[in-house]
């Protein structure tokens, strides 16, 4: 059983805030091993991909969408995990994962991404509930205002889905509507250290600006869905396969297998054809 629960307060502040943060959500080792494997993957790098954003730089991220037993696997099917979204998310049926990718923002050249809010992406793949859609995101990194950390404005999940379009090759929100939130509530700067989890609600704008530093910022954002909230336009199976955990040490205790095609990686010119 997973030692780590959410606080009461830490619940609340989610569905008010539409976010919560939690410090030291992962150990030094346990990052330390993640980072390891973040750089040194062959088939992480191989299935990585360029978005450009309205400038022309360049963010790379892989994504995959079958959690097996590597390491990033056993942390997004861990106890702390599942336990930790099934206390967040609306609804009662079975925790299940949707995607997860690794994102790479290198020195000076990684890019921005535009205000947007996650439900804005997933509406178009027919998910009918946000409020059973929520994101982790694990900081492998730094995270800080010079490298181009996350920047949310609390509260906006309350505002429902906003309309999107495209702003360079990523979905942005009505910028209307983002200037309209930024009037009534406020920007949060969410400058976060290696190991600390970021749970964020599917309708919360958010945003990150270029990382014009000289350090590189990486985290994992792993999305869960509820296996009663079915996508009618999604090839993937995953998000309505129900988990199952693991103990919260399996990180770094089990024996763990490389990340292979079984995760199921995204092809860039695949998602094109689906746009």
């Amino acid at each position: 059983m997973s030692l780590f629960q959410l606080s009461p307060q830490q619940i609340e502040n989610y569905n008010n805030d539409g976010f919560v943060i939690v410090r030291d959500f992962l150990k030094k080792e346990e990052i330390k091993k993640l980072y390891s494997i973040a750089t040194d993957d062959g088939a992480l790098r191989k299935h990585a991909f360029d978005l450009n954003d309205q400038s022309g730089k360049k963010t790379k991220l892989t994504l995959w969408y079958t959690p097996g037993n590597d390491a990033f696997g056993l942390l997004t099917k861990s106890e702390r995990m599942i336990n930790s979204v099934d206390k967040l998310m609306d609804g009662n049926s079975a925790v299940c994962h949707f995607h997860s990718k690794l994102m790479q923002k290198e020195p000076r050249v990684g890019g921005a991404w535009e205000w947007h809010q996650d439900y804005g992406y997933w509406y178009k793949n027919e998910f009918l509930f946000p409020g059973q859609m929520m994101s982790v995101m694990i900081a492998i990194t730094e995270a800080n205002k010079e490298n181009g950390c996350l920047q949310v404005i609390k509260g906006s999940h309350k505002m429902g889905r906003i309309e999107h379009g495209f702003a360079g090759e990523q979905v942005g929100a009505s910028q209307h509507y983002v200037d309209l939130a930024l009037k009534t509530m406020e920007l949060i700067y969410v400058e976060i250290m290696p190991g600390d989890a970021l749970f964020f609600h599917s309708n919360l704008l958010h945003r990150s600006e270029a990382n014009l530093s000289d350090s590189p910022r990486w985290s994992l954002i792993s999305v869960y869905n509820r296996s009663e909230n079915i996508p009618y336009n999604e090839p993937s199976e995953s998000s309505t396969a129900p988990l199952s955990g693991v103990p919260d040490e399996a990180l770094m205790e089990w024996e763990t297998e490389n990340i292979g095609d079984a995760a199921h990686f995204l092809e860039k010119e695949k998602d094109e054809a689906l746009k």
